[in-house]
């Protein structure tokens, strides 16, 4: 008898109590980004608390649904990888200016639809571009992403940004702590439990946070037990050219940045994305769009934070990330739990966020470590990339004079960094070499040579 082919760990099933920890996990890491957006668009409006909470029940509902197509998938939608879908941060400035001077949520949503449909038609042609994507570029893109992450964990563990009390050291002190304990369980607890190191840290955080009075439970008071969100509740969606040639711009950057999440995550899972799988995800990531658009939310795309946490667990299961998709389904119905999630204070998230965040950071650099550095200008290209994708990061206001389009493109630093390691790759390892390389002074290289570049990522994987 022939043994049974082995599982990948990708579709490896874990038991139900493993699902549920490892998931709820998940649903912690990117819940703070999730009804981030709802809440900053819907505050720009001025929209009623009523709506605001049914905004975010939407939201997570539709986050749970995309999760799914993404992990388990259907026919040609989702990559069927570990991967959490969550509401798009590039999307936030076009939209606020949509609902406050161009027709408001009706309008907002007419662009959505269109922006994933439009999604939907391109992603067989962004599958085709993954052979611009060697370990160069893909490392370089998933350092970007760790780097331009931890500016969140740091306003996290300070108080969460436009908090009263910003930057006081009791909030940076119960940061340090679930830091310290999510380090703690990694390190001497047994292999289960260090796979929720930065669950328990969350946990052990809230615990102490609360006699401390860090949060507030009134909400969960507030809330409804039940909350069903129906398609078009705000009206029939409007279609204006300008919102829709906004939301179509962000459309790219939201494919630029899922296909650097999705590659990031296929090296760490040790499936590499290939360019059918990663049609696949982008197609899911258009159809979760127009569920957006049809169901009072937003653009979706893949989100990193839980890219990192896939890296920092070493749990490499796509149910898992499933069962978190469940879960936030569970939260978009029933607002109560949903108002309990919300209670968790910023400074816990913030000292998980660092360990999550670094991780993606130092996955990029193992990437990277793959590259030949020598005597060519690879150096050159990871550096510059870094610093492009690191300028709207540090500087959040470096391109406020320029058009919206630009503003859309480049204020992300992911889009930014990643399109401009895919152009110097291009313009120093694929354009014919003038002559011959030679080092400068100072270890500079001078000459383009495409050793370890040209390789492409199922063999180096």
């Amino acid at each position: 008898m022939t043994a049974p082919a082995p599982v990948h760990p990708v579709d490896e099933v874990p038991p139900v109590r493993q699902l549920a920890a490892f998931g709820l996990q998940h649903v912690l890491a990117m819940y703070a980004g999730a009804v981030a957006v709802p809440l900053i668009v819907g505050g720009a409006m001025k929209l009623s608390p009523a709506d605001l909470a049914y905004l975010i029940t939407a939201d997570l509902l539709v986050c749970g649904i995309a999760t799914l197509v993404q992990c388990v998938g259907f026919w040609r939608f989702g990559v069927r990888l570990p991967i959490m879908q969550g509401c798009t941060f590039a999307a936030v400035s076009p939209m606020v200016l949509i609902g406050t001077t161009g027709g408001g949520l009706p309008a907002i949503y007419g662009s959505v639809i269109v922006a994933g449909l439009a999604i939907v038609l391109l992603a067989p042609v962004f599958g085709r571009l993954l052979r611009f994507f060697p370990p160069l570029v893909t490392g370089t893109v998933i350092l970007i992403i760790g780097v331009s992450l931890l500016p969140v964990a740091g306003n996290w563990a300070a108080g969460g940004a436009g908090s009263k009390d910003f930057g006081e050291p009791k909030n940076l002190g119960l940061a340090l702590f679930v830091l310290l304990v999510v380090l703690g369980v990694q390190r001497f607890a047994p292999v289960f439990l260090s796979r929720i190191a930065v669950l328990i840290g969350i946990a052990v955080g809230l615990a102490v946070a609360v006699p401390f009075d860090f949060t507030d439970f009134g909400g969960v008071t507030d809330a409804d037990w039940l909350g069903i969100s129906t398609p078009f509740h705000f009206g029939a969606p409007a279609f204006h050219a300008s919102a829709i040639v906004s939301m179509l711009v962000v459309a790219l950057v939201t494919m630029t940045e899922t296909t650097g999440d999705l590659i990031a995550v296929g090296e760490l899972t040790g499936r590499a994305v290939e360019r059918r799988s990663l049609a696949d995800g982008l197609r899911a990531d258009g159809l979760s769009t127009v569920l957006g658009g049809v169901f009072n939310t937003f653009p979706y795309t893949a989100y990193a934070q839980n890219v990192g946490l896939v890296g920092m667990t070493r749990v490499r299961s796509r149910w898992v990330v499933a069962a978190a998709g469940g879960i936030l389904v569970l939260l978009g119905l029933l607002p109560k739990l949903g108002a309990v999630v919300a209670a968790i204070p910023a400074p816990v998230l913030g000292g998980a966020g660092l360990v999550m965040f670094g991780t993606v950071a130092a996955s990029g650099l193992r990437t990277l470590a793959q590259v030949d550095f020598k005597d060519n200008h690879n150096l050159t290209v990871v550096a510059v990339s870094v610093a492009v994708g690191m300028l709207p990061v540090g500087v959040p206001t470096v391109y406020e004079q320029f058009p919206d389009w630009f503003r859309t493109v480049m204020n992300s630093g992911i889009s930014a960094g990643c399109l401009t390691a895919i152009v110097l790759n291009l313009l120093f390892n694929h354009l014919p070499a003038k002559g011959a390389s030679v080092p400068e002074a100072g270890g500079l290289p001078a000459g383009g040579g495409e050793q370890g570049v040209e390789q492409s990522r199922e063999e180096v994987v």
